[in-house]
């Protein structure tokens, strides 16, 4: 099964996969409403608007896993993200990234090592993993890792499709 086919839930409920936004290159990140890294959703959006004409998209899921910093329903942390950060991006139900209730799409993307070689669990919130429009998972980057971060942005334009 690739990531393409991994059913999923947008944040509003609809069924959907990331075999949806086939053929762009993504971020996908896990996000938190109430972390000390939350302010990454100004880059992320940033990226978005910078290369979304481009084939490109983030794309984010709601995470509580960590120091339960996303306690809010879908539609609270919908509203958050719109109202305090004006997130454009795709955002997908709220899920686990690990443990036992891990999400099988970050059972996949958990096996990707970072640039030290280390794959494993995810760290904290905003851990981020470009894929390119293939589907192939191609760069891991770890959750202090800012989003407009030069080896991101470089990462994302060697990976825009043709």
């Amino acid at each position: 099964m690739s990531l393409y086919d991994i059913p999923l839930h947008t944040l509003t409920g609809k069924p959907g996969t990331l075999g949806d936004l086939a053929g762009k290159t993504l971020l996908v990140v896990n996000v938190a409403s109430k972390c000390g890294l939350t302010p990454q959703y100004t880059g992320l959006e940033r990226l978005q608007e910078r290369y979304a004409d481009q084939g490109f998209s983030v794309v984010g899921f709601p995470c509580n896993q960590f120091g339960g910093q996303e306690p809010g329903t879908a539609e609270e942390i919908q509203e958050f993200c719109s109202t305090t950060y004006g997130v454009t991006f795709p955002m997908f139900e709220k899920i686990e990234v690990n443990g036992p209730g891990r999400h099988p799409i970050y059972t996949e993307l958990t096996a990707t090592p970072d640039a030290d070689g280390e794959a494993g669990d995810i760290q904290w919130n905003f851990e981020k993993f470009l894929i390119a429009s293939d589907g192939t998972v191609i760069n891991r980057f770890r959750p202090r890792t800012e989003p407009e971060d030069a080896a991101v942005v470089a990462a994302i334009e060697a990976n825009l499709p043709a």
